[in-house]
């Protein structure tokens, strides 16, 4: 039995998340239907992480175990033939019997694009947040507040109701480690912003919770000070609303 590792990327507009559903496509019924097709196997795939509706990857891993004989390059060009135009294997490759998509990441990056104008135009409107504070927008106090992300910490206040079990005893609960979480406006777009954050995992809508109270301190609805209270709290009640999906991209996994 092989393992094949794939690196993939994705526009999620169309789909409700990464997790196998009923009735509603997803990216990994997608792909573990096309993988089916080139093996005449039923494969389960393993993703890096569950991604929302709406969510885009530009690097998730992903393994699954097979029998076939194919070579890694027969997958990657055969799958790329079958799979839809929004979905994209980026490599292949035949790992130990031992590695797992999920369970082996240490760690993983994800940005988040946003647009500051008075206008959108159309062809941005899929892949960006449009915020409408044009002049008034304070790059600074936002980068002031990743800032106080970098290390350990624990992110109750931006954790999505479901995201753990809350009665088990132990383990890391709601503290997360952050690598590295910067703001930059986009080279030769003025207006253009994405956030970037790294780290050793995230709570379900974590980013997207962060980013819209990110987009409050932009604002001047909340200040840097309220930002590191609102983290200090760990009350999720204390946080901005939830940034809309389209906006996030899983951009990395790191092993």
């Amino acid at each position: 039995m092989r393992n094949i590792k794939l690196t993939i990327a994705y526009d999620g507009t169309s789909y409700a998340g990464w997790q196998r559903q009923k009735e509603i496509k997803t990216i990994q019924e997608v792909l573990e239907d096309s993988i089916g097709v080139m093996t005449g196997e039923t494969n389960i795939i393993y993703g890096a992480g569950r991604t929302d509706a709406g969510v885009h990857a530009l690097g998730m891993t992903s393994n699954f175990h097979t029998e076939s004989s194919i070579p890694c390059q027969g997958f990657l060009k055969g799958l790329n033939g079958i799979l839809p135009e929004d979905i994209r294997v980026l490599s292949v490759a035949e790992v130990s019997s031992e590695f797992h998509a999920r369970f082996n990441a240490v760690g993983k990056s994800y940005q988040y694009n946003f647009i500051v104008s008075s206008t959108l135009l159309p062809t941005e409107r899929l892949y960006n947040t449009h915020l409408t504070q044009v002049g008034t927008f304070n790059f600074s106090a936002v980068s002031d507040c990743l800032d106080i992300l970098i290390g350990k910490h624990d992110f109750s206040s931006f954790e999505a109701a479901g995201s753990r079990d809350l009665s088990l005893k132990g383990g890391l609960g709601a503290v997360r480690e952050i690598f590295s979480a910067k703001l930059f406006e986009r080279e030769h777009q003025s207006g253009y912003y994405t956030v970037e954050i790294g780290g050793s995992g995230f709570l379900r809508h974590m980013v997207r919770n962060i980013v819209g109270t990110l987009f409050m301190v932009g604002s001047g609805k909340r200040s840097v000070h309220q930002f590191r209270e609102i983290l200090r709290g760990k009350d999720r009640s204390l946080a901005g609303p939830t940034a809309p999906s389209k906006g996030l991209f899983l951009k990395e996994v790191f092993y």
